[in-house]
């Protein structure tokens, strides 16, 4: 199961520590979030305990209404379940009792300036990305005109360098060699570099080249929306299909399905031409336009 620390939360979003600073390395296996309200009067039964805890406003607005009396009982209920941390919003004052059970029972509590909605939304997608399985493929992933495409093939099959040829065509880069598809969602397959290859792409008889500083930042980005499988292969006469519209087929990664394409190869094919007709294809298809639909209906007003 991956985790992150506290800490790494805390640095990442330049939170201030009020209390259990001693306990930062205490770490966070869930992605989501919870704010605490039918808890504060009792009820316990689905109490999310291993998710950050957020109070809001009205969470703390709640709490300082209460005599001090109730308001130790409220919060002493919620500390002893020890969840990794809590993070009060909106830089919100008046926290001294917090402070105390927070320290007592040896669990961070942060603050940050942010609003309630904007925080949940910026720590939620964080811990998302963070937490979410992973694998490691062999490929090159790129964006080709705001399309995500993770391209495959044997090694030597001229994936890098068909790369090489989109990115002089102004599409960008994500990662070359070692490819980390992570499962944000059931529909969703995040592509990104593993931090070692960042922006460096292998060319054979070139070497690496870094195609930040060969052709400009715009050459790269760290992660895109994987929406095509586009497989590199080698040319066979009886594989070639004329179909006016290919079925489509589909690849999956951790239980995602991704449209499935092979691209074969030959001396003279312009396959980085395809691979853009292909990606631009495949968004007039999610707008509902399907060019061998319209081309039937030419055929059959002639008739």
């Amino acid at each position: 199961m991956k985790t992150v620390t506290v800490q790494e939360v805390a640095k990442t979003f330049s939170l201030e520590i009020l209390a259990g600073e001693k306990n930062l390395t205490r770490t966070i296996s869930k992605s989501r979030l919870y704010r605490p309200g039918l808890e504060f009067v009792g009820h316990f039964d689905f109490f999310p305990q291993e998710h950050v805890q957020v109070l809001g406003k009205k969470e703390i607005t709640y709490l300082h209404k209460l005599s001090e009396e109730e308001r130790n009982l409220r919060i002493g209920n919620v500390v002893k379940y020890h969840p990794p941390c809590f993070v009060v919003t909106a830089n919100q004052e008046g926290l001294k009792y917090l402070k105390k059970y927070c320290d007592e029972e040896g669990i961070p509590l942060l603050r940050t300036k942010l609003p309630t909605s904007e925080f949940l939304g910026r720590l939620d997608a964080y811990l998302t990305k963070a937490l979410a399985p992973e694998i490691a493929v062999h490929g090159v992933c790129l964006n080709v005109s705001g399309i995500g495409i993770l391209l495959r093939g044997k090694s030597g099959v001229g994936k890098s360098e068909t790369a090489h040829t989109l990115i002089r065509r102004g599409h960008r880069l994500v990662a070359d060699d070692i490819v980390v598809l992570k499962k944000l969602s059931p529909q969703t397959l995040l592509g990104t570099h593993n931090e070692t290859t960042k922006e460096f792409l292998a060319l054979r008889s070139i070497g690496l080249v870094n195609v930040s500083r060969l052709y400009g930042r715009k050459a790269f980005q760290d992660e895109t929306r994987i929406s095509l499988d586009i497989e590199l292969t080698k040319w066979r006469e009886d594989a070639l299909n004329n179909e006016l519209e290919m079925k489509t087929e589909y690849t999956e990664y951790m239980d995602v399905r991704i449209p499935h394409i092979e691209i074969q190869l030959q001396p003279g094919r312009d396959v980085a031409g395809l691979i853009e007709a292909a990606a631009n294809n495949w968004y007039l298809k999610q707008q509902g336009y399907s060019a061998a639909e319209e081309f039937m209906k030419r055929l059959e007003s002639e008739f």
